[in-house]
C-alpha cells in the first residue's frame, strides 16, 4: 500500500477514534434528567432535539445561557406565548438542574439538503459580520451566547427577523444592532448557512 494512503488511513482512524471519543465524552456528562425536562422535550423534542422548525434545540446549549432565558421567561421579562406560566414559581434549583441538563445533551446534527450558494453567501456574511467572534468559530455558543449552528433554518430567519426588526424585551440588544440594515435575503442566506453548518462538540 502506497505511503499517502497508509497515511490517509491513519488519519481517518484517528478521526473516527476522535469522534467516538467525544460521543462518549457527552454521554458520561449528562446528569440525570430532572422531572420537569418531560415537559420542556414535548415541544424542543427528544433529549432536546427540536423536530419543529419553529422551536430552537436545546441540546448543547451553552448552560449560562439557558438558565438566564428560563428565569427571564419565570420572571416575564421574556414573553415567550408558548410557556406562559409553565415556569411559575419553579425555584432556581429547578431552573439550574435543567440548564445543566440540556447543555449536557449532545447537540443536533446539521440539516442536509444544502444549498450550496445559500451556504456559500451565508458563510461570506458571518464571516463578514464577525459572528463568531461571540458565538466561538464553531457557531456553537458561550456563556450568555447562544449556539446558532443546527438550529433549524425557520427558527433562525424568524429569530434574526425578531431582532432586526422588533426585539422586545428580554432579547439582545447587540443582536438587534448587528443585524440591522441587512435585508431579508441576507438573514434567510445566514439561516441556511448556520442551520446547515456541524461544528465540533463545544467543551462544557
Amino acid at each position: 500500500m502506497p505511503v499517502e494512503r497508509l497515511r490517509a488511513t491513519a488519519r481517518g482512524v484517528v478521526a473516527a477514534a476522535l469522534l467516538a471519543a467525544a460521543g462518549a465524552a457527552w454521554a458520561q456528562a449528562v446528569p440525570p434528567a430532572p422531572a420537569r425536562a418531560a415537559a420542556c422535550m414535548a415541544c424542543h423534542g427528544a433529549e432536546g432535539r427540536s423536530r419543529d422548525p419553529q422551536v430552537p434545540s436545546l441540546a448543547g446549549q451553552p448552560r449560562t445561557f439557558v438558565e438566564n432565558q428560563l428565569v427571564l421567561i419565570r420572571e416575564g421579562l421574556r414573553p415567550v406565548p408558548a410557556m406562559q406560566g409553565l415556569l411559575d414559581g419553579v425555584p432556581d434549583a429547578e431552573l439550574v438542574a435543567l440548564a445543566q441538563y440540556f447543555a449536557a445533551l449532545p447537540p443536533p446534527p446539521a440539516a442536509a439538503a444544502t444549498d450550496g450558494a445559500a451556504y456559500q453567501r451565508g458563510q461570506a456574511l458571518a464571516s463578514r459580520m464577525l459572528c463568531g467572534t461571540c458565538h466561538l468559530p464553531g457557531y456553537g455558543g458561550q456563556q450568555q451566547v447562544p449556539r446558532i449552528a443546527a438550529q433549524p433554518e425557520p427558527f433562525l430567519l424568524a429569530s434574526m427577523k425578531q431582532l432586526r426588526d422588533r426585539p422586545g424585551p428580554g432579547r439582545d440588544t447587540i443582536m438587534a444592532a448587528a443585524l440591522h440594515g441587512l435585508k431579508d435575503a441576507d438573514l434567510a442566506d445566514l439561516a441556511h448557512f448556520l442551520a446547515h453548518f456541524q461544528p465540533p462538540s463545544p467543551a462544557r
